[in-house]
């Protein structure tokens, strides 16, 4: 429902807090002149464009996740928690900085933020029995903000004139070396340890007969949040390993790894494994430790149609980052993001002389990004 439609099912009370909060020159006990008025101001793009400049980047991170969301309803609970959640960042800067005075400043609680978010326009509550104690975001007003979010992200870019003298590409190496892996499951005794994992002997001997090939996990090193065995297992083979076992081709089976009934058929048909729908379990698999994943996937996308700086990249995107425990947000974006991004073909890296690490997506990453911003938060193939 676009925001046309909001106006004319919201009350007057709520259309003349929106008139006030814009200014709008229209009579208070006219239903239609408030419609009318709003519709005017916030239609015309340079206002609507002021408007989003002068947000906060908790506003924005807030409104970013909004305007990715799937969902078509929140509760207050749900609201007031993404709140909480987009403003933490801004509170951690402002602790590292020793800025107490701007700390103290912000003290709009986030009930107060929705009441905001709903003076201005950007939330309504629904408009039937079912929906009236829910909120709403206009979905126009998705799409412009990002459009507008868009054209602020491209402006620290730092694009490459010419490709890169070398670059990396993976296309079709991530569902290449998946059957590899069954292959060598099948035609193997794998002996588990008391954690469930492959000795590193059985690790070193799988990673030589794939494409790519990771070294074994240090000893000492913190690793979870990203799958069901990424505490043992490199973060390539990691998610092949977890996207193999969610499709219970693969079962770890009284301290051994056997091929199951279903794998040993999709090895002898000959079937080849569609690398949208890792990606796709990637984006689920990952959402726990990156709750915005789809949107910075989306946002690299739209940021690296040609080559971009692995810099300025990072100076345009690090902001809507949130750190997992001791993964930075630059870390983040790298290594968790990027690297499998190239590992599933979606994206090229580069090395230039001048410029230094370069990113550019790949046509099958364009696809799959446009397409991750309509994946639901459903839980299927999650492990």
């Amino acid at each position: 429902m676009n925001l046309a439609d909001m106006l004319t099912y919201a009350d007057i009370g709520q259309l003349s807090n929106i008139a006030n909060h814009y200014d709008c020159d229209a009579k208070r006990n006219s239903k239609h002149e408030l419609i009318q008025s709003i519709l005017s101001k916030l239609g015309r793009r340079e206002f609507f464009e002021e408007q989003v400049s002068s947000l906060s980047p908790s506003d924005l991170r807030f409104l970013n996740n909004l305007a990715f969301d799937t969902r078509t309803g929140y509760s207050l609970e749900e609201l007031t928690a993404a709140i909480r959640q987009a403003a933490e960042l801004e509170e951690k800067e402002d602790q590292a900085s020793s800025n107490k005075k701007a700390a103290a400043a912000k003290t709009e609680s986030p009930r107060e933020a929705v009441a905001r978010y709903r003076r201005s326009g950007w939330l309504f509550n629904g408009f039937t029995h079912s929906t009236k104690y829910l909120f709403q975001v206009p979905s126009d007003m998705k799409e412009r903000f990002r459009d507008v979010l868009r054209e602020r992200l491209h402006r620290n870019l730092q694009r490459l004139s010419d490709d890169p003298e070398v670059y990396r590409d993976e296309q079709g190496l991530a569902a290449e070396d998946l059957m590899l892996i069954l292959k060598y499951v099948g035609r193997h005794d794998i002996e588990l340890n008391q954690e469930g994992f492959m000795y590193r002997r059985n690790q070193q001997q799988l990673m030589s007969t794939l494409h790519i090939s990771e070294p074994p996990i240090t000893k000492g090193a913190w690793r979870f949040g990203y799958g069901r065995s990424c505490i043992e297992y490199p973060d390539r083979f990691a998610l092949l390993y977890d996207y193999a076992y969610a499709k219970k081709w693969i079962r770890e089976n009284n301290a051994r790894l056997i091929l199951t009934e279903s794998g040993t058929a999709l090895m002898e048909e000959g079937n080849q494994v569609s690398v949208i729908q890792i990606f796709r379990f990637w984006l689920r698999l990952y959402k726990g430790a990156i709750p915005n994943i789809n949107s910075l996937v989306y946002w690299i996308s739209q940021c690296a149609r040609d080559w971009v700086t692995a810099a300025s990249l990072y100076e345009s995107l690090g902001w809507l980052i949130r750190p997992f425990y001791y993964d930075s947000p630059q870390n983040i974006l790298e290594q968790r993001i990027i690297r499998m991004l190239m590992h599933l073909g979606m994206l090229r890296i580069g090395e230039s002389q001048s410029m230094g690490t370069t990113y550019k997506m790949t046509a099958l990453g364009l696809k799959a990004a446009e397409a991750g911003i309509h994946i639901s938060d459903s839980n299927d193939l999650i492990l």
